[in-house]
């Protein structure tokens, strides 16, 4: 048995969504773990593409057990019609999809806060989707969130709606002068959701454990990237959750030990959306030729990602938090116009305050592991090494001994790099457009 997960190794967007909708095939339940309603996976079957935002993309599988865990933060309303959009594009959605009773729901309150927060913040902003995530994990930790399942209750859930009003009202109305909201008004919308997801809300827990014990293989899906970590990536800018594997435990109720492999999806280069440090970020042409060919425009949003080169720093910060068994690389084909590629092996600091060994002795710091100060992450240089590039076309090739040289020579330096293997490689957008070296669903 081989339950996986699939987990982000950069700053999100590398790809998930079409190696979670390819292993998908050989097993049983597709859970997500974490993140709310801002992430987008995107999968094209037969030139249509899906763009899914909570539900898990085995969605698009039929015999597919589909869990939405305990991690997640939910909008009914996005769910709802995540829900009736997929159905119809004649996408079964009905015993197939469960939604954990213990996951918080994202009420218009925290979308609000987060719009006002994140303008106020000016220059210094996260660069958040303002979808009310962030506002809706702090209402976790402070035990005075809404769950899921107190949509059941309509006693419990007014109450709720009453208590947090009060002072989501105050800040509304006095400090950022903007509209106080209807607490009755905003109970009668909710308990109309709640009666649209009754049939979905389940113990997950107890759900995906029996499913476990009796031999269904899972596979474990993650929203955003490792380096988006609330605990271990470039803090503050990042998202709220546990965007690495140890989300998976948290986030579904599932013991490290049922864990068998950990598959990294990595991009062939790197992208960032959002404000935050990004030390191969290329605010040049090449940049600009990176975002276009591999279009890197937002899922949800639309907005355009910063590109740069492949970072092993931050890929080798990833690999040892998670654990990873082997690595997807996607995206290799947006690379193929390019005479030379670069790699960035490490970063080089100049201390401003001259307290490090390095800067009294009057050279530079380096550093083969991440910094953990946002504010040295940020001055960080990248040193890079140059390889040749193929200067040929990739797309769609499906066979490891079709690539041009150079693009193996290109896979066999990231393997050796991060002394790991790359089971899968993506080379286009569909879902055929991939070649396995490793299928590691069957162990």
């Amino acid at each position: 048995m081989a339950n996986i997960a699939v987990v982000g190794a950069q700053w999100g967007d590398e790809g998930k969504g079409k190696i979670v909708d390819l292993l998908t095939e050989g097993v049983d339940v597709v859970a997500r773990y974490q993140g709310g309603h801002n992430a987008g996976h995107t999968v094209v079957i037969n030139n249509e593409k899906f763009i899914l935002h909570v539900i898990p993309s085995g969605i698009l599988h039929k015999d597919k057990t589909c869990i939405i865990g305990n991690g997640v933060v939910i909008d009914p309303k996005s769910l709802i019609e995540e829900i009736k959009g997929l159905k119809q594009r004649g996408i079964h959605v009905g015993k197939n999809l469960f939604v954990s009773e213990n996951a918080h729901v994202i009420m218009p309150y925290h979308v609000a806060l987060e719009s006002i927060s994140e303008q106020a913040k000016g220059a210094k902003k996260i660069g958040t989707t303002k979808r009310g995530i962030g506002p809706a994990y702090v209402d976790k930790m402070s035990r005075t969130g809404v769950r899921v399942v107190d949509l059941l209750d309509g006693k419990v859930l007014k109450e709720k709606i009453k208590a947090n009003l009060l002072e989501v009202n105050y800040l509304l109305e006095n400090r950022y002068k903007a509209k106080k909201i209807n607490p009755e008004k905003l109970y009668s919308e909710y308990m109309k959701y709640a009666s649209y997801l009754a049939p979905f809300i389940t113990n997950t827990v107890a759900l995906i454990n029996k499913l476990i014990d009796r031999g269904n293989k899972v596979l474990f899906e993650g929203a955003q990237g490792t380096l988006l970590d609330v605990d271990h990536g470039t803090y503050p800018y990042v998202t709220s959750s546990s965007a690495s594997v140890g989300g998976v435990c948290t986030g579904l109720g599932v013991a490290p030990s049922k864990i068998d492999e950990v598959l990294g999806v990595v991009k062939a280069y790197t992208t960032r959306v959002g404000g935050g440090p990004f030390t191969t970020e290329l605010k040049d042409n090449l940049g600009e030729l990176l975002r276009e060919r591999g279009g890197e425009y937002g899922a949800t949003t639309g907005r355009p990602r910063r590109c740069g080169w492949l970072d092993i720093v931050g890929l080798k910060h990833s690999a040892r938090i998670n654990g990873f068994t082997g690595i997807a690389l996607t995206k290799l084909d947006v690379l193929d116009e390019l005479e030379k590629i670069k790699v960035c092996v490490e970063y080089k600091y100049e201390d401003p305050y001259k307290k490090c060994e390095c800067s009294k002795q009057g050279r530079p710091c380096r550093f083969t592991d991440m910094p953990q100060s946002h504010r040295v992450l940020e001055q960080c240089k990248p040193v890079y090494n140059e390889l040749d590039g193929w200067n040929k076309s990739t797309a769609g090739i499906k066979k490891l001994r079709d690539l041009p040289k150079q693009a193996r020579a290109y896979i066999d330096y990231i393997e050796d790099m991060l002394n790991l293997k790359v089971d899968i490689i993506s080379t286009g957008q569909r879902r055929n457009e991939v070649i396995v070296l490793r299928n590691p669903v069957k162990k």
